[in-house]
């Protein structure tokens, strides 16, 4: 009788050793021919060919422990490790009827699984390829042949025997290695492990007899709850990583490498082994070779010529050739590199590390694992206090990045094209937790937001270089400030209490947030709302306090960058500080770490502030839905605030709101002014439906009611109340719309009760001012266009008629002051062939322009 077992693998069968089935299967016994096989019931109909009698049914218990005879029974090498003696039948779990015939053959020198069982029930362990997937001596034709190729050989081989009953194409699926993608196959070979679960060998447990410890794994669980995780979750992942994992396999078949201080019996059947703690105590057991090692590093070839003297029969021992995994080696760093074996208290003063960082995905089990097995082995403490892992770096799509897929950017590529300042921002501002996509057209975007604190950095220069501003003798006390000064002192203070508990608690992603948060502030509101202090002649206090706010926001914000921009808050540093010729140190990384005043933090103001530009945002929104520029004058902005706080805070920073939104005047509206109204309009579609004949009365009901009631009500989702026919109905939010109608000549913005309304009437005098502006704007404009510098003084001279000659003629004062001419005067003709020239159609009027430098 026979056994009929299928493979996928036909290169294992030559290492077969038993036959595998499930105890609970049914198998049956069929007669085909003059043979007898042996196979589950549930697979008959799809593994045999031809006709066939059933003669018998058992139970896969029934088999097991039966012997057979093997294929492959005639190779030396499977001879000589008794395997024709050991082949058996075993019983698993994980043989199922779904494909094959419910006998799975195995081979414990092929396979992980195989390999496991064969520990299991002490079967023969035959590893028949090399580290080049090629036959050993000793497998007959198949000797020096690729694994992969031999499945034509194995059959025709099994054929002569009468072993082989059927061959069919199948597609086996290997695992493939993730450099080239050759598929690998499974080899056994000896390895060398630390034991997770305590000492195992009786010499062992005799070392540590007397002091019994808990296993390894649960004393490294002990210091891993010592250290910080970030994000918290590490904490869990190494546990759980520690809970699981095998014996560490410490050994490579490799030259290059650590080389384990192993050394073995010469003598096999001796079977002695011992490990040399370090060169003195190898040195006094050394017997041969120690002079020819000396003075070189414990490296291969020259350590291997050194043996010892067996402590079991005496003979010799000699090291492995084995080098040691490389997480070994990065595991003993903390100790190695710091002196710990020669100068303890050295050591002592650098450990443990405050912080590491390194890529989560494979670390908890790789770098943070065997610097945590080293730590708890030498010193049973941390060899970290905080630890920070991130999660993988992929392309712009989200694609992991591979030099084969073409999508994978290398550093060096990426730093000369946009920068590693811009690289850094980015990584600082990212979420560790989740993957990071990376590519130039994100990198734009990070860019973008850097030329924020660059052009404000670049205004300041230019203009102080300009001024003479000297931040040491130029000084104005923060009291005699303005409330703008004083408002992004107080959020500055804010910031540098924020960004240091971030950086304390390893967050870089939130103090990036909160530094890109303020210079934003800083740039569209300060700057914005300051930037005429610069520009005007008066070397007054206020143009000083203009200058030492903006210098100490500056310096300040360059020691928040340090630690995640280096070399531009060095830049900024040395240009705004070094520059000077006070007496500062050398580096904005010698500087002390800012600390926060609380003194000047003014919580009122900072709440002032952000009602201000609340409402401008909603003026903003107002002047864009009536499409009238910023440039325009208009008569009044109209506020009804929600409460007496917001009042005040309108009424102290007034002036920023009539000068930022370009309004004559800033007034609150009176209880009784209506300043918009509200239409009610009925969805019929749901409302027919819900209402049936009442319809159209509740429709009127709705429209009929009080409008800002209503309104509010359907601002947050609650449904209306209307009386019909004495009933008191509750129409859905959603089942209806409200519309708020502007009164005449206002364009009105409500947000959650705050109300402002831009009074739109335009006199002729406004609307002249208005030109004006625009006439500045433009002359601006052609000076940036014509390449002067800031501190140029031009001659202006124009071509206009009517009222845009009119404009020129009222506002002449301001239009030269705010564009640095120094003459302002009718007729281009008068203008040197140099005067840079330009028509522009300015609100339906059209003008010619010439500016030229003022010559000395």
């Amino acid at each position: 009788e026979s056994l009929l077992i299928w493979t996928t693998t036909p290169w294992t069968l030559p290492a077969n050793v038993a036959a595998e089935v499930h105890p609970d299967l049914t198998y049956v016994r069929v007669r085909q021919g003059d043979d007898v096989l042996i196979l589950s019931k549930g697979t008959v109909a799809s593994a045999l060919t031809g006709a066939h009698e059933v003669i018998g049914e058992l139970t896969g218990k029934d088999l097991m422990g039966l012997h057979y005879r093997g294929p492959f029974d005639h190779l030396p090498i499977v001879i000589e490790q008794g395997v024709p003696e050991a082949h058996i039948v075993i019983g698993g779990s994980d043989v199922t009827e779904t494909e094959g015939t419910g006998i799975v053959h195995i081979a414990p020198g092929c396979g992980d699984i195989d390999f496991a069982l064969g520990k299991q029930y002490g079967l023969p362990i035959v590893a028949p390829i090399d580290e080049f997937a090629r036959y050993y001596a000793g497998f007959g034709d198949l000797t020096g042949e690729y694994a992969p190729d031999v499945a034509p050989t194995v059959a025709a081989t099994m054929r002569e025997g009468g072993f082989l009953y059927r061959v069919l194409p199948y597609t086996h699926r290997y695992p493939k290695c993730w450099r080239c993608h050759t598929e690998l196959v499974f080899r056994v070979v000896d390895e060398w492990f630390i034991s997770m679960d305590g000492p195992k060998a009786d010499e062992a447990r005799a070392r540590v007899a007397g002091r019994e410890m808990p296993p390894l794994r649960e004393q490294i669980a002990e210091v891993v709850r010592k250290i910080e995780w970030h994000p918290s979750w590490g904490l869990e992942r190494e546990l759980d990583w520690l809970r699981n994992m095998g014996d560490w396999m410490i050994s490579k078949k490799r030259y290059w490498g650590l080389a384990l201080p192993i050394w073995t019996c010469d003598d096999p059947v001796c079977g002695w082994w011992d490990v040399v703690g370090g060169d003195d105590e190898l040195q006094s057991r050394a017997t041969e070779g120690w002079e020819a090692f000396a003075g070189h590093a414990p490296h291969r070839p020259w350590v291997d010529g050194v043996h010892i003297a067996c402590a079991k029969c005496g003979g010799q021992a000699t090291r492995i050739k084995d080098v040691g995994n490389p997480w070994l080696d990065a595991g003993i760093v903390s100790f190695s590199t710091l002196g710990y074996r020669h100068d303890k208290d050295y050591w002592k003063e650098w450990f443990p590390a405050h912080f590491i960082t390194e890529s989560f995905p494979g670390q908890f089990r790789n770098w943070f694992y065997s610097l945590l097995v080293m730590s708890t082995v030498l010193e049973n403490r941390e060899p970290f206090r905080a630890v920070l892992g991130y999660a993988t770096l992929r392309d712009e799509t989200g694609r992991e990045m591979h030099k084969s897929w073409g999508n994978s950017i290398e550093f060096n590529e990426a730093a000369e094209r946009i920068g590693a300042s811009v690289m850094r921002w980015l990584y600082a501002g990212a979420n560790t937790e989740a993957n990071l996509n990376f590519g130039y057209g994100i990198a734009d975007q990070i860019k973008r937001r850097l030329l924020v604190l660059w052009n404000v950095y670049a205004f300041f220069c230019n203009y102080a270089r300009l001024d003479g501003f000297d931040p040491h003798v130029h000084t104005v006390p923060v009291a005699d400030r303005t409330d703008l000064d004083r408002w992004i002192l107080a959020e500055l203070h804010v910031l540098v209490d924020d960004v240091t508990k971030r950086y304390e608690d390893f967050d870089s992603r939130t103090a990036t947030w909160r530094i890109e948060a303020f210079v934003d502030d800083l740039s569209t509101w300060y700057l914005r709302r300051g930037r005429s202090r610069y520009w005007k002649n008066e070397a007054d206090t206020d143009k000083r306090a203009a200058y030492a706010t903006l210098w100490e926001v500056l310096t300040t914000l360059t020691r928040l960058l340090g630690p995640s921009m280096p070399f531009l808050a060095e830049e900024m540093y040395q240009n705004l500080e070094r520059s000077t010729g006070a007496d500062v140190p050398i580096s904005v990384h010698h500087t002390d770490w800012p600390v926060s005043d609380p003194t000047l933090i003014d919580d009122d103001l900072r709440r002032s502030m952000s009602v201000v530009r609340t409402v401008v945002g909603l003026a903003r929104a107002a002047r864009s839905k009536v499409k009238v520029k910023v440039r325009q004058p208009l008569p009044a902005l109209v506020v009804r605030a929600r409460s007496e706080a917001e009042r005040s805070a309108l009424v102290r920073l007034s002036t920023q709101i009539t000068e930022e939104l370009n309004v004559k005047e800033l007034r609150f509206a009176s209880d009784d002014e209506v300043l918009v109204t509200y239409r009610v309009k009925p969805n019929f579609k749901v409302l027919g439906p819900r209402f049936g004949p009442r319809v159209n009365a509740v429709a009127r009901a709705l429209q009929a009611a009080d409008g800002a009631e209503v309104q509010r009500r359907h601002a947050k989702g609650e449904p209306a109340v209307v009386i019909v026919e004495g009933l008191e109905l509750e129409v859905p939010a959603a089942e209806f719309d409200v519309e708020a109608v502007d009164a005449p000549g206002f364009a009105v913005v409500d947000d959650g009760g705050l109300l402002i309304a831009l009074d739109t009437t335009l006199t002729p005098e406004l609307v002249a001012e208005g030109l004006s502006r625009e006439i500045t704007h433009a002359v601006n404009g052609m000076r940036k266009d014509a390449g002067f510098n800031l501190e140029d003084r031009i001659i202006t001279r124009y071509d206009a008629s009517g009222d845009g000659a009119a404009v020129f003629a009222t506002f002449a004062s301001e239009i030269a002051s705010e564009t640095l001419s120094t003459t302002l005067e009718a007729g281009t003709a008068g203008s040197s062939q140099e005067a840079y020239r330009k028509t522009v159609t300015l609100d339906r009027h059209e003008v010619t322009i010439a500016i030229e430098r003022r010559r000395a």
